[in-house]
Parts: C-alpha cells; sequence; structure tokens
C-alpha cells in the first residue's frame, strides 16, 4: 500500500510513522522547517503508547509527488 500523509503534525506524523514502521510505503506531505527535518533527520515520534524514531522517510513538500489518490 501506499500512503501519502497530508500535514504530518503529531497526528499524521504518528500514524504515517507507524505505518512506515510495519513496512508500508508512506509519503509525508510537509512545508519549511518541518519538511527540512523530516528530511534530514527523519521522524521521531513521542507518545505514552512508545517513543519510535525512524532516521529516514520519504518526505516533500509537493502534494502532486504522492501520486493518484483514489
Amino acid at each position: 500500500m501506499r500512503v501519502g500523509v497530508f500535514g504530518a503534525g503529531g497526528v499524521g506524523g504518528y500514524f504515517g510513522g507507524k505505518l512506515a514502521q510495519s513496512g508500508e510505503e508512506v509519503l509525508f506531505i510537509a512545508r519549511g522547517e518541518h519538511l527540512k527535518a523530516l528530511q534530514t533527520k527523519g521522524l521521531q515520534v513521542e507518545s505514552d503508547q512508545g517513543d519510535f524514531w525512524l532516521k529516514s522517510v520519504q518526505a516533500s513538500g509537493e502534494p502532486h509527488h504522492a501520486g493518484r489518490m483514489v
């Protein structure tokens, strides 16, 4: 499955990160400093359900990079 996460903040980052951890192809759509951080540092999530860090994630500032959504 290919998933595009628009608004990769707290909620989008958590669920997109969990999907990526399980092996799904996830593209995070972000802007500005948040985009730069995802591209250079990956995704770090702190949660009551358990913290995790994905060293490398796919991230873009261009929604069309997510491809066709159905």
